[in-house]
């Protein structure tokens, strides 16, 4: 399964990771340094809950940290990935009413983990758009330029998942 497109037109994140709301942050495995060149970020103990959409060896978290892996393409979800996604969701909203510190990952914290801290923030209260405004604001406005994910968010993951399966039930 491939996880992550190249796109050379995409700049890396000024920051391994950024506060979405209080307790709720979102990142990746690489940023642009000081110097403009590319570090990657290895999570130790810094958040109590880490959830992974793209693993890559020794990026941590450190043992002892609730770690969840759900690998997913930057591109189109079939509905057990969309499942995935709803559940990630549930458990990054849990990790706040725990008064947890949350972190949502993938390569470079846009798309694969906004899907995932969108959904979030609509299921403790906001829109599709101001979930989005506010990750573009808080992490970069590249934050979610995947069209597609945008799409899954308006329409509600739910709703995604079962046109998803029902697709994948159709003939062809």
């Amino acid at each position: 399964m491939r996880t992550r497109r190249k796109q050379p037109d995409v700049p890396a994140p000024d920051s391994p990771w950024n506060e979405i709301v209080p307790g709720l942050w979102m990142g990746g495995h690489e940023f642009a340094g000081r110097a403009g060149e590319r570090e990657r970020v290895v999570v130790h103990a810094e958040f109590d809950l880490v959830l992974t959409l793209l693993r890559l060896p020794e990026h941590g978290p450190d043992e002892g940290v609730e770690h969840h892996v759900w690998p997913i393409p930057d591109g189109p979800l079939d509905g057990t990935q969309l499942a995935g996604v709803m559940r990630l969701a549930q458990t990054a909203c849990e990790g706040l009413e725990g008064r947890r510190r949350v972190l949502v990952r993938c390569f470079h914290g846009y798309n694969r983990s906004g899907l995932v801290v969108a959904h979030s923030l609509v299921r403790r209260g906001r829109s599709p758009d101001e979930a989005i405004r506010l990750i573009r604001s808080r992490r970069s406005p590249w934050a979610l330029h995947n069209q597609l994910f945008v799409d899954y968010l308006r329409a509600g993951l739910a709703t995604a998942r079962l046109l998803e399966e029902l697709a994948e039930e159709v003939p062809e």
